[in-house]
């Protein structure tokens, strides 16, 4: 009877190791995933980021590349521990997978009340950002971040092309002549600015306060739901590490 449970223990503890190596796998892959959500959001779609008050937006993509990097590493950790069967590194598996699910609850909670607070702040700054430091010494990225969001999503001012007449950029007299950027017209060609009329420039109901917003909270979505997704299939990660320790712990007795 005694050979019997011991049998049964030790057929435990080796469903559970292989178990554990394939969520490990997975584990790898999605580090691998979460990690490249937040490059692709840093490096492909930072180009608003400047026109935004507020950091939260690139800290939330920080931390899932931070995330990314230690769930891929954690991954591998998880796999050397499994096969070596050694209680500490199992301990320390687990706890690295509970520091990863922390920081992914953060940033799916910090891409959740971000999303909620984006429509009053793109309200409050937007216009403030694009009017004063549009075309103004020191504020290149504001520019170049200005005339790709009015190209890409035509439109033309923060709520309508009438903003830019109290416009720094105005006043100063740089725009010689103009009455918008070129990157207000449909057809984008030198001083076609000059004439504010719907037949040469995007007039859309709302501005770019709608465009920017819907865009930025498309990518606050996958954000949020990448950080609370993988996070919630770490709870059985870490599951099964308890299980293994408990059954090598026993194994060991």
């Amino acid at each position: 009877m005694g050979e019997f449970g011991e049998k049964s223990a030790a057929c435990g503890t080796v469903c559970l190791k292989y178990l554990l190596f394939t969520f490990n796998c997975c584990f790898w892959l999605a580090g691998l995933a979460v990690m490249a959500v937040g490059i692709w959001t840093l490096a492909l779609k930072s180009d608003y980021i400047s026109l935004l008050a507020s950091g939260t937006y690139l800290a939330t993509a920080y931390i899932l590349v931070v995330a990314g990097v230690v769930v891929m590493v954690t991954g591998a950790l998880g796999c050397c521990a499994t096969f070596k069967e050694r209680r500490n590194l199992l301990r320390l598996y687990f706890g690295l997978l509970l520091i990863i699910f922390l920081l992914e609850i953060i940033a799916g909670v910090l891409a959740y009340v971000y999303y909620q607070q984006l429509n009053a702040e793109l309200k409050e700054n937007l216009k403030d950002t694009m009017t004063r430091r549009y075309h103004q010494l020191g504020h290149e990225g504001v520019t170049s971040a200005v005339d790709k969001l009015q190209q890409e999503f035509h439109c033309c001012g923060s709520n309508s092309s009438r903003d830019w007449q109290d416009s720094e950029w105005i006043r100063s007299g740089e725009a010689d002549g103009r009455v918008v950027p070129d990157s207000c017209c449909k057809t984008v060609v030198p001083g076609c600015g000059r004439r504010d009329h719907a037949s040469n420039i995007y007039k859309v109901e709302g501005g770019c306060i709608t465009k920017l917003e819907t865009f930025i909270q498309e990518h606050l979505r996958v954000i949020g739901a990448v950080g609370l997704g993988i996070a919630c299939v770490q709870v059985f990660g870490m599951l099964f590490t308890c299980c293994l320790y408990k059954s090598l712990k026993l194994e060991h007795y």
